[in-house]
């Protein structure tokens, strides 16, 4: 094995028992659902980091792979009568699929003009949920979706679809650290610095820009159909504009091309507005107020204000040892 393997290895691990921890910390069961939550948007902002962060390729409709593949599975487990896994199967082929036709023209454009492609894409397909009532409910969305039971085993309890949600986080983790380390992983970063220099190099451009598309609405598209066997209901109104806003916000916030930092920034998204619910009627203020100050004092989100504070701490250790060891000899 590779040493970056049992590295990445090592952190998953170490992911897992954290994430594993964290109900025991908590004051009562209600919290177990945020925490649920919260590795659902932590799943799609890990796809997104690697196509924005990585890749540096911006999507604004990744709300809609989201919402296809919990649709899909919905409609395939609840009117078709098909198995769970056979319906989680199809949603997350389903936002795969409908990836790849709209990167292969999209992926063409750059910067501004693909964000306004997908854009557009993550409308339209909100509009089709909106409008196809006899498919999706319409407005009032879809209900009756089982809850999720893999293997003869029925996540019944919040408790236990968290650790599933949590294990399935923390594979996509892994697989986002061993790819980040790889052949394509430079590959991507090389994109990201210059598609031109890339190019130049003897990367696939289009190849490597429609992989990292796909994959990352695979990973929105596995957050989906853990969302709709959870709550047991999906609705457009989870899938729009500003989900897909909100989205970028946690993988900017959490810090650029970092995967622990993408997955910091979708659980303080996930949570802070839980924690701001005593506030009532000004809670939307000081939620925007707080956004504002974390990118005026943390430009390069969490992870690089948590790396510059490790730092920090790292020279102040090294000097206050340094003091000690020339007192000591004085």
């Amino acid at each position: 094995m590779k040493p970056w393997y049992a590295r990445n290895a090592a952190k998953a691990v170490l992911l897992a028992l954290a994430l594993g921890a964290a109900p025991f910390v908590l004051p009562n069961e209600y919290y177990i659902n945020i925490l649920i939550l919260g590795a659902i948007n932590a799943l799609i902002a890990l796809g997104l980091n690697l196509l924005l962060g990585y890749a540096g390729q911006i999507s604004l409709g990744h709300a809609a792979f989201f919402g296809l593949s919990a649709y899909a599975t919905a409609y395939a487990t609840t009117r078709l009568g098909l198995p769970i896994p056979v319906g989680m199967g199809l949603g997350v082929s389903l936002s795969a699929l409908v990836a790849w036709l709209i990167g292969m023209p999209t992926l063409r454009l750059r910067g501004n003009y693909l964000a306004m492609a997908t854009l557009g894409f993550g409308i339209i397909v909100h509009i089709v949920m909106n409008e196809t009532v006899e498919v999706t409910g319409g407005p009032s969305g879809f209900v009756g979706i089982p809850r999720l039971a893999l293997f003869g085993y029925a996540f019944d309890s919040d408790r236990s679809y968290y650790y599933f949600t949590a294990a399935v986080l923390a594979l996509a983790a892994l697989l986002s650290l061993n790819l980040i380390d790889s052949r394509l992983g430079r590959a991507l970063r090389a994109i990201h610095t210059s598609e031109r220099a890339a190019q130049t190099a003897g990367v696939d451009i289009a190849g490597y820009k429609l992989f990292v598309f796909v994959l990352s609405a695979v990973f929105a598209g596995v957050a989906g159909v853990l969302y709709a066997h959870f709550l047991s209901f999906v609705a457009p109104s989870s899938f729009g504009f500003h989900f897909s806003v909100q989205l970028v916000v946690m993988v900017v916030l959490g810090g650029m091309a970092s995967v622990w930092g993408s997955m910091a920034g979708a659980f303080f998204l996930t949570a802070l507005p839980e924690a701001l619910r005593g506030f009532e009627e000004v809670d939307i203020l000081i939620y925007g107020a707080i956004l504002v100050a974390c990118v005026m004092y943390m430009p390069m989100g969490m992870a690089g204000a948590s790396a510059g504070a490790w730092r920090r701490i790292g020279r102040w250790r090294r000097g206050s040892s340094g003091q000690g060891e020339g007192g000591h000899a004085g």
